[in-house]
């Protein structure tokens, strides 16, 4: 463990990308099989270890440590695995690590799969007793599935493929079809054959779009398709077997058995957007029958999907693209063809499952700009500008695809709790919840949780918005901060829809902190109302 622990160390105290590559290179070169393969999957968010639960932690945490104690320095640490590690008694009659092999990670990980939930903490208590406080880390890290080291999983890929020389974008096209910890991956690293996935329905990365920043494209370069709000996902299928794929590459099929079923016999790679039909029609001439985001939320995360689930948000795909026809690879050919194949192919689908992202007539680039604006009312966050030219390539490449998306409502908001972020933001108030106005203030009016947010805001805010939590604290629950209501807050947001999951009857799509109102009251702040109001 104590080089991946290293590894975590200087991840976590590395702001340099170039730097976080090297770390990772010389980690995935140096050390040793399969230990690399599973810190790889850890980093990459492929580690499932199940028989650990940040309960089970807690219940070791209690037999060892007073629990006020713990609560207290949890409280001031702000993240589980760094208090109990900074925590966690030593026992004289140990050493602080035995070398027998029994804590390499992956003995480690070999362990934990083996184990069910009751043994789990015991097993963990023994492995902490036999570790430093960077090991207790790295472990607990390990186990909850919980890195936030300041990486994304492509970063994690590109610093392997740096460590052998690879093309980080032909290690991506292989990525889904291996397992932890991807023998046949490092031993094409180290010159052996490229891991060959045909046959299998693996993932493809996705191509991906940069933002329109206040530019005007010419339309006759480039096509314009609404950028419908649901979830990306690539539909593959061999002929055999069809797996549906989220835009990070998780498989999620499980979660929409409907859509799989209607593309039983498919061969050929599909990318488009999982929407539901239901409330909230959209319009007829920008595609119509999607509902908003809030009606797809229903389905999402469900590794079962109940019948009424399924006849209450029926799921289908409005497809963008195709990858792959049969056994020709279409990527190469322009936006254009893949077009007119797409029509095609899709022609031959379940139209209640599949339909085709339609292409905005529009004569000239202001025109364009008139449409989207009156886009507000469907289920769609903006324009996709694809150049007519471009072949489909993993990841975003300047100028050819852009996504422009409407702009976004703002509304005034009172801050009513806080808790401490993760990783980097665990020693500040970074988590926040808003609410506004039920009723009049003035009148007994009550304010109501409407979003809760943790983005928007400069190091500098965010020292400011630590301190305010601080100095007005009304109450603690656990880690959550009641404060005085007295801080208005403009929060940004995509879209509000009905919930009734949360008390005020709303929910806000992608809320963030627009800019801190220090000038203004909290009885000015917006109410529940004007909200509804903002409801497409």
């Amino acid at each position: 463990m104590r080089g991946f622990s290293q590894l975590l160390d200087g991840l976590v105290y590395t702001r340099s990308r170039n730097a976080k590559l090297a770390l990772i290179a010389d980690y995935m070169r140096d050390a040793p099989d399969p230990d690399r393969g599973w810190a790889l999957a850890a980093l990459t968010g492929d580690l499932n270890l199940p028989a650990v639960k940040a309960s089970a932690i807690k219940a070791i945490v209690d037999e060892r440590v007073d629990p006020t104690l713990f609560r207290m320095s949890r409280d001031y640490v702000g993240d589980l695995a760094e208090t109990v590690a900074l925590l966690w008694p030593k026992r004289l009659d140990q050493p602080a690590e035995i070398d027998d092999g029994s804590l390499t990670l992956g003995a480690v990980v070999d362990r934990l799969m083996k184990l069910g939930r009751a043994e789990a903490p015991a097993a963990l208590g023994d492995m902490l007793d036999h570790l430093d406080s960077p090991g207790r880390f790295a472990l607990l890290k390990l186990a909850t599935g919980g890195l936030r080291v300041g990486i994304s999983s492509r970063l994690a890929k590109t610093g392997f493929a740096q460590a052998f020389g690879l093309d980080v974008d032909a290690v991506e096209e292989v990525w889904h079809a291996l397992k932890p910890p991807y023998a046949a991956l490092f031993a094409w690293g180290q010159g052996g054959e490229r891991p060959d996935p045909r046959g299998t329905p693996f993932f493809r990365p996705f191509m991906l779009a940069h933002p329109l920043e206040d530019g005007v494209v010419d339309l006759a370069d480039y096509a314009a398709e609404w950028k419908w709000d649901g979830i990306r996902v690539q539909i593959v299928g061999t002929g055999n077997a069809v797996r549906l794929y989220s835009r990070a590459g998780d498989d999620i099929t499980a979660t929409f058995p409907d859509v799989a079923a209607a593309a039983a016999g498919l061969d050929g790679v599909l990318d488009g957007e999982m929407l539901v039909r239901g409330e909230a029609q959209g319009r007829e001439e920008h595609g119509g029958s999607a509902a908003s985001f809030n009606a797809l939320q229903q389905r999402l995360g469900r590794k079962t999907v109940s019948a009424r689930m399924l006849g209450d948000y029926p799921a289908f795909v409005r497809l963008y693209d195709l990858l792959i026809e049969g056994e020709e690879d279409l990527r190469e050919l322009p936006w254009s063809e893949r077009r007119a194949r797409l029509e095609v192919f899709a022609s031959r689908l379940d139209p209640d499952r599949f339909d085709v992202s339609t292409v905005i007539a529009a004569r000239d680039f202001d025109e364009l700009a008139e449409t989207r604006v009156g886009a507000r009312d469907a289920a769609i966050e903006g324009v996709m500008l694809k150049r007519r030219d471009s072949p489909y390539v993993a990841g975003r490449r300047t100028g050819l695809w852009y996504k422009w998306k409407r702009d976004p409502l703002t509304i005034d908001c009172v801050m009513m709790y806080a808790q401490r972020g993760h990783g980097k933001r665990s020693s500040f108030y970074s988590d926040y919840t808003f609410g506004c106005w039920s009723g009049d203030p003035d009148k007994g009016g009550e304010l109501l949780p409407v979003a809760k947010a943790y983005s928007g805001f400069t190091d500098e805010e965010l020292k400011w918005l630590d301190s305010f939590v601080r100095n007005h604290t009304l109450n603690r629950f656990g880690p959550v901060r009641e404060v005085e209501k007295t801080l208005v807050v403009e929060l940004a947001f995509d879209s509000v829809h009905e919930s009734r999951r949360h008390k005020s009857g709303v929910a806000m799509r992608f809320p963030r902190i627009a800019r801190i109102r220090r000038d203004k009251p909290a009885a000015e702040a917006d109410s529940i109302d004007s909200l509804r109001k903002l409801i497409a």
